[in-house]
């Protein structure tokens, strides 16, 4: 049994092995859109079986506490909106991890990832007892800048060639959200 989250427009949950082929539908959909933001994609990453070894370790990472990675789907759960993780899960005294994300090039600007971002923090925070969760943008990046700050995000730092994005070592703006319940984590 794994984890899903379910806001009014999006399911939230792990892909399964069948459900690879809707992952790299998404990937060649979005491939020129995502390209800026993202490391380079050599040409065996979009495939098949790229795909399947993908939702094969994302499965892994989830069943061994050690990241959630969600694909956001519509409703009826026939297409990817976006990707959301959280990644370099560690409890202990520190309980922090890192958030990624993506949209789907024809979903942007619809309010779809603050939707789910605010559900799959819920989730850490209530429910696997974070502390604290940090995301990073490159400074261009207006969109993830608003989403961030309209989440709750504060800029903690700037970090020089932090990330090869698109080939390119790239700075980045360093964020992060504190659980607002942490006095009981």
């Amino acid at each position: 049994m794994t984890t899903e989250l379910t806001t009014e427009r999006t399911r939230i949950r792990l892909l399964e092995g069948h459900e690879a082929q809707m992952l790299l539908r998404y990937y060649l959909e979005n491939r020129e859109h995502l390209a800026p933001w993202e490391p380079e994609r050599r040409d065996d990453f979009f495939t098949l079986a790229h795909a399947q070894s993908v939702v094969a370790e994302n499965t892994r990472l989830y069943k061994a506490g050690l990241a959630f990675r969600f694909a956001i789907l519509n409703p009826e759960q026939t297409e990817i909106i976006g990707l959301c993780n959280i990644t370099n899960l560690v409890m202990g005294v520190f309980k922090a991890a890192n958030l990624g994300y993506s949209v789907a090039e024809r979903y942007q600007g619809q309010g779809y990832m603050s939707e789910a971002l605010r559900a799959l923090l819920d989730f850490v925070f209530d429910e696997v007892g974070l502390n604290r969760v940090m995301a990073n943008y490159m400074p261009n990046n207006e969109k993830s800048a608003r989403l961030l700050a309209s989440l709750g995000f504060e800029r903690e730092g700037y970090a020089k060639s932090y990330l090869k994005i698109a080939g390119e070592w790239q700075d980045h703006v360093l964020t992060a959200k504190l659980n607002p319940q942490r006095d009981r984590v």
